[in-house]
């Protein structure tokens, strides 16, 4: 897929830069050509004859280099890339991306490119977690920039939690996907996908709900359509920076999410990745319910809400070629989905570990296991975007035998 592509890749300071020596060796693996950018920071923790070594290619660093601006400009730089990866991408470089900042080559190379740009962020997690990080990450994403990451885990500075860069085969197969557009696999097939959490009104001012943020729906449906599909993002309640090239209708409830699905029919592909509230009440209340003195709580009667999955399922005419469901579980994973495929009736299940402790409800990172006709297959710990790649890409592929998916999770996990 990235066989003859070039690849322009930009290594920021943090102690994250070590895994993009490994990123180089996995992209000239698979046939890409890779000229790297180091910045002063990044060259605090890898070496230019390090990543020199590696490329096959000089190194670039300085913006005013008589020499490099010569026999190979900063505007050339970006202009005979294919792509642009940043990896790391520091806070620092992502606030200078963020706010049109260009006094360095690597923030000045990209603020003049007119090419696709990824970025893998790594820091603390205390500086991913700041308003400011969080708010120029979010204007990258509405400026059209890709993102992979971060992960969840230990980090080096001896704190756990979100800010560690994705691993080098995740941004690969994120680079593959972006690539991937100029042969558009899925060009032509339409798609549905869900995402989120539904809300069920009790009340004006209560709800029924669940903990899902909707990011792993949301990057399922940026996948698709960077295969070229063309995306309905039905999304209940979320936060989420809407995925650039997606039609997104925002719901509520499950009963909405039913409707908007069923108007985005005809589609070739649905994927019901929202986590959607079993139970709503029968008759909200009109006006906000009052305690009465008596320590009684009021008798809230449930009643089932629709089965998206099962009625996109079980359609008798215009049933999308391939249905995809989702089986959050914390108990006998693979048992439950294995079970919930058949009730349903749907093609695929894809199965995951939402249990106490494991941080997948809201969280970065998801370990998936797929469950189809054929079998089973258990996927590593990846970061959503990455499931969410590989998810995209196997589909394309059901639709196109011939299509190579390429990122294989069960035998690629290193």
């Amino acid at each position: 897929m990235i066989t003859g592509k070039s690849i322009l890749l930009i290594i920021s300071g943090g102690i994250a830069a070590y895994k993009s020596l490994d990123l180089i060796r996995r992209l000239k693996e698979r046939g890409a050509s890779v000229r790297c950018v180091l910045t002063d920071g990044g060259a605090q923790f890898v070496t230019p004859l390090s990543v020199a070594a590696l490329s096959e290619d000089a190194v670039y660093q300085d913006l005013f280099s008589l020499k490099d601006e010569s026999e190979m400009g900063h505007i050339r730089l970006s202009r005979e890339a294919d792509l642009l990866v940043v990896a790391p991408a520091s806070a620092d470089l992502m606030a200078k991306m963020a706010n049109g900042h260009a006094n360095d080559l690597a923030s000045t190379i990209l603020l003049a490119t007119d090419k696709p740009v990824l970025i893998a962020p790594a820091m603390n997690t205390r500086m991913w977690d700041h308003p400011a990080t969080r708010r120029n990450f979010q204007t990258l994403l509405q400026d059209g920039l890709h993102a992979i990451g971060p992960g969840a885990g230990d980090l080096a500075c001896g704190e756990v939690g979100s800010g560690r860069m994705s691993e080098p085969l995740e941004i690969v197969a994120a680079i593959e996907g972006i690539l991937s557009d100029t042969d558009a696999p899925l060009k032509g097939r339409r798609a549905i996908v869900t995402s989120g959490p539904t809300y069920e009104a009790i009340d004006p001012v209560r709800y029924l709900a669940n903990r899902s943020s909707g990011k792993q729906g949301h990057a399922i449906a940026a996948a698709l359509a960077d295969l070229g599909a063309e995306v309905v993002l039905v999304a209940g309640p979320n936060s989420l920076v809407d995925p650039a090239g997606v039609t997104v209708r925002d719901i509520e409830s499950a009963d909405q999410m039913l409707a908007a699905c069923e108007s985005a029919l005809p589609a070739d592909i649905a994927v019901c990745a929202a986590a959607v509230a079993d139970w709503r009440v029968a008759g909200e209340a009109e006006q906000k319910m009052k305690k009465d003195g008596s320590g009684q709580p009021p008798a809230l009667n449930l009643v089932e809400n629709p089965d998206i999955l099962a009625t996109l399922s079980q359609l008798n005419g215009g049933r999308p070629g391939l249905v995809v469901g989702f089986a959050a579980e914390t108990e006998t994973v693979v048992a439950h989905a294995r079970k919930k495929r058949a009730r349903k009736g749907c093609d695929w299940i894809v199965a995951n570990d939402v249990g106490a402790g494991t941080g997948v409800m809201g969280g970065d990172q998801n370990t998936v296991h797929l469950i189809t006709a054929q079998g089973e297959e258990n996927w590593p710990t990846m970061a959503k975007d990455a499931v969410a790649i590989a998810l995209a890409r196997r589909i394309a592929q059901f639709f196109d035998a011939g299509f190579d998916a390429d990122f294989d999770a069960n035998s690629d996990a290193e």
